[in-house]
């Protein structure tokens, strides 16, 4: 079972463009499309497509046509009553699968609405395999949350995984090791974030991205599944760390290919795999949502971790 949380859910519309974008200029619009979304959700919606249990717990009203649409596909959807439809998001995607995002803050939320999702979690935390904190922070909610929740869920039988950014990853990091989760999901920009190198260079350099991996590691974090675009990811344990490279792939958008990479680890996990053939998973999951248009969640069917080349990295330990 796997149980997510995504505290500022999203409306996804995806807008896709017959030429490149141009600043200022008239476009035309091959297609648009428009999916309930954010980044646990993706992962719930990922985990139904695979035949894993899950349960995504988000805020929105009880009757909010979000919680319905994510019903009617098949997801056990938990809404935390809110005061507000969840925030919209506009992916645009030119044809080289160059995506720009416009991520509008959400609607604020009040110190009961967080009590509630935290008791939500609670409640699960004995029956749950893993427990996913994901996605930014809605306005109103303290930068060290995810930090908090993490330490209060730790004494449960499952273990966290953690997927952020900016301020509310920067807050996490401060709280290590009090605060470690059980899996930590940066890509390259976001481990420059808070190791201060730059995050194109990480991106393209497996093992300095592994050496700034290893840094939460060594702060406590078990494993770090850091994900490179198209450099694949890498993965960082106490016991080693590893490459993959993902196979050629048309990028269409590279929208919730994060998300997918996510849930790709957790289910090599989930079947007991090796670090190895666990990093391939990931990466063929991701490799395979780049490949579809929006934020389209690929089926088992779709994803080949037998394509996927992994190595293992042996000079990770320096900073």
């Amino acid at each position: 079972m796997i149980v997510t949380l995504t505290p500022n859910p999203s409306q996804d519309r995806t807008v896709v463009l017959e030429t490149s974008l141009v600043r200022g200029a008239v476009q035309r619009v091959v297609s648009e499309s428009s999916q309930a979304g954010g980044k646990g959700v993706n992962i719930s919606r990922a985990s139904v497509s695979a035949g894993i249990a899950s349960i995504a717990v988000l805020p929105a009203p009880d009757d909010d046509p979000f919680v319905h649409e994510l019903l009617a596909a098949g997801i056990d959807c938990r809404p935390v009553p809110h005061r507000a439809s969840p925030r919209v998001n506009i992916a645009i995607t030119e044809p080289d699968g160059t995506t720009t995002k416009l991520n509008s803050p959400g609607v604020p939320v009040t110190a009961a609405t967080l009590d509630d999702l935290a008791q939500a979690l609670r409640r699960r935390a004995e029956t749950a395999d893993w427990i996913v904190l994901a996605g930014s922070l809605p306005p109103g909610a303290p930068t060290d949350w995810y930090a908090t929740l993490v330490a209060d869920l730790a004494g449960g039988a499952a273990r966290i995984a953690v997927d952020t950014s900016d301020e509310p990853l920067r807050a996490l990091v401060a709280h290590l090791p009090q605060a470690a989760p059980h899996l930590m999901k940066p890509n390259g920009a976001e481990l420059a974030s808070f190791t201060g190198g730059d995050g194109d260079e990480l991106e393209s350099d497996p093992v300095a991205a592994a050496r700034a991996a290893r840094t939460l590691v060594d702060a406590g974090v078990e494993t770090v599944l850091a994900t490179l675009g198209g450099h694949g990811a890498v993965l960082v344990t106490r016991d080693g760390a590893w490459h993959a490279t993902p196979p050629p792939t048309t990028v269409v958008s590279t929208v919730g290919a994060g998300d997918s990479s996510l849930f790709g680890y957790l289910l090599g996990d989930l079947r007991q795999l090796a670090p190895a053939p666990r990093l391939a998973l990931a990466v063929a999951y991701g490799s395979a949502a780049a490949g579809l248009p929006g934020t389209t969640i690929p089926l088992p069917a779709q994803v080949h971790p037998d394509l996927v080349t992994v190595r293992e990295l042996l000079d990770t330990q320096g900073g």
